[in-house]
């Protein structure tokens, strides 16, 4: 098969990162409308009308637009392009007029990207557009400021629209602008993380929504609105202190969270770093940090054979998909194009490129509730990320999947169900999956109780109302500890999961139908590639067993095999108590248990977890 030109692009330069916006888009120019207003892709349908799928297909593109045209670039085919398709859009008398804004309307989600066109390149729009057509233009926009917005990073999209009318010397509302700003100061936590809306998640949302917006804030109002671009310059610099834990050296980031699909969207908060000229560390390492995401990124099969990009994660993927995924939503990755807007010798392209700057080994990260652990050369190439699960859901698809399970990693990815019947659609890694005998399981939704120390994390948790489970996670690389105390009126099944091992992993013929199985001394090994997955009952009974998930569960790899212990639960208190292993592995043949498993020592009712080598426990408990 021939690989498609991206593949090879280096991302060395300035000019390789246009090369790539190009490479990116020209295969996007079959599918716009004649009236230029819809980018009409094939594929599955999202919540919203096809319609405004094509709308928002149109619109993300203008992420990478807009910066490739305030660099300087010149003539850009696709300028002429999106100058006819604003003009029939927001013409009520065009046949594909983009319509009347409603409340809590997709159309207002992308009107942020119009704002972003106003404020980097008035001057272009203006020479484009006659003033009736401008003035309709903004007409079209305005409709937000009466518009109902989901209380979270919804917001922004008003302010968004508000920045590009300013610095268009259009009709500002600073009024607007200041009592928006200020509702989603509620939604601040510390250390430079927002929840996404009162009680919502700590995700990818705030680096690529929150932060991204008030650095451009920052920067284009610098000179108007200097104390809050001072604030949100301090709060993005403190955030990144943390968020950089979340990337391996290779360029991976931590999968987590709900729209994933936007992919190299990951890095776009260092982008807009660069941009508004925060300085948390050098130049040179914020430029790793894009680029080594953006190539590891080209490099996995995420692309239609036209070369469009797909819906899934580091493959073709519907199963994890939001419901409003469609096909032209992961365009949204287009944001991390944002140093294009930056002239040709700015320092940041005549940086040499770095590695990550010098990490501890644990990174306990209260926003979020993770501990992030790091381990391979340098402690950088495998970021795990143990999670004690959230007190609320947002009830996005499979929120369970995405935001409860016990351990997160850039090496094993995660597993979101394929149906609801037995182990193998439920596809429970990093989880206790508990069932009546029925082979329905439940997993953790969310927790009544939480906590979290660089040593332990603790959350209690319902499954039923008469069933409360109290789960400890000791963090640990590359083995860690699970301990569930599970106090029950009903007897029940018990699965904990291990981490989903892809199986075609380094096999280029992909006609590998087994990982390599080993089981010394109680543990239970998968290896398969470069990757290592095993497990080890220390307390309360159970079997080992090899799980194969249905294809396509996992967001990393299509095929995957997860070890898991079974037991069996009578009425009344059980203890299970299991160690987990995950890391790279070179070979079979040279196999090695990279450190020995913890253990347990039980004196009467006093049972206590210890790791090698260590006097002190890392657990104690009464069994009760």
């Amino acid at each position: 098969m021939n690989k498609l030109p991206i593949t090879t692009n280096p991302l060395l330069t300035k000019s390789d990162l246009q090369l790539a916006f190009h490479q990116l888009t020209r295969p996007l120019q079959p599918y716009f409308s004649p009236g230029s207003a819809q980018l009409n892709l094939p594929g599955a349908g999202a919540s919203y009308p096809r319609k405004v799928a094509g709308f928002e297909g149109f619109s993300r593109v203008l992420w990478g637009l807009v910066p490739l045209l305030a660099g300087g670039h010149k003539n850009d085919e696709l300028l002429d392009v999106y100058v006819k398709g604003i003009r029939n859009g927001t013409n009520p008398a065009h046949e594909e007029y983009w319509g009347d804004v409603a409340d809590y309307d997709q159309k207002s989600v992308e009107m942020a990207a119009f704002g972003f066109a106003l404020a980097l390149i008035p001057e272009i729009l203006r020479d484009k557009l006659t003033k009736e057509e401008l003035d309709r233009f903004s007409h079209w926009l305005r409709q937000i400021n009466e518009r109902e917005l989901w209380d979270c990073n919804w917001l922004f999209f008003r302010v968004m629209v508000q920045l590009g009318f300013k610095r268009a010397a259009l009709p500002f509302d600073s009024a607007l602008t200041e009592r928006t700003l200020d509702q989603m100061e509620r939604f601040y936590l510390n250390d430079g993380w927002y929840a996404d809306g009162l009680h919502g998640h700590s995700d990818y949302y705030v680096p690529f929504a929150f932060h991204y917006y008030g650095l451009l804030y920052a920067k284009l109002m610098e000179a108007d609105d200097p104390g809050r671009s001072r604030l949100y310059k301090e709060s993005a610099e403190r955030f990144a202190q943390q968020f950089v834990y979340w990337f391996a050296d290779h360029g991976a980031s931590l999968p987590y969270g709900r729209s994933l699909t936007y992919r190299f969207s990951q890095s776009a908060f260092w982008s807009a770093l660069v941009f508004a000229e925060a300085s948390p560390f050098s130049l040179g390492v914020l430029k790793g940090l894009i680029l080594r995401n953006l190539r590891w990124w080209f490099s996995q099969p995420i692309f239609q054979p036209d070369g469009t990009l797909s819906v899934g994660y580091a493959y073709p993927n519907l199963i994890m998909a939001e419901n409003y995924n469609a096909p032209g939503s992961p365009y949204w990755a287009l944001k991390t194009f944002l140093p294009l807007a930056l002239p040709d010798n700015h320092p940041f392209w005549l940086a040499e490129e770095l590695p990550l700057p010098a990490l501890d080994p644990r990174s306990a990260q209260q926003a979020p509730h993770m501990v992030v652990c790091r381990t391979g050369p340098d402690r950088a190439a495998h970021v795990f990320a143990f999670n004690s699960g959230h007190l609320s859901t947002n009830e996005h698809t499979h929120t369970s999947a995405k935001y409860e399970k016990f351990v997160y990693s850039t090496l094993f990815g995660f597993s979101v169900p394929r149906a609801e019947w037995g182990l193998a659609q439920g596809a429970y890694d990093s989880t206790l999956a508990l069932s009546e005998g029925d082979n329905l399981y439940r997993v953790k939704r969310k927790c009544e109780e939480i906590s979290v120390t660089e040593q332990m994390i603790f959350a209690k948790w319902t499954p039923w109302s008469d069933v409360e489970v109290q789960t400890w996670l000791i963090p640990g690389a590359p083995w860690h500890v699970r301990i569930h105390r599970i106090e029950s009126a009903r007897s029940l099944e018990a699965a904990e999961g291990g981490f989903a091992l892809g199986i075609d992993c380094g096999n280029a013929d992909g006609l590998s139908n087994a990982p390599h199985i080993l089981e010394p001394d109680g543990c239970i090994y998968a290896i398969s590639g470069h990757a290592m997955s095993g497990m080890k009952p220390l307390y309360g009974g159970g079997r080992m067993e090899l799980i194969y998930p249905h294809a396509n569960t996992n967001l990393l790899h299509s095929r995957t095999v997860i070890p898991t212990v079974r037991a069996s639960l009578e009425k009344g208190v059980s203890w299970l108590v299991t160690a987990v292993y995950g890391d790279m592995h070179q070979s079979v043949d040279s196999f090695a248990c990279q450190g020995e498993p913890p253990f347990i020592e039980v004196i009467g009712k006093q049972l206590a977890v210890y790791r090698p080598g260590c006097l002190e426990p890392s657990f104690r408990t009464i069994l009760d």
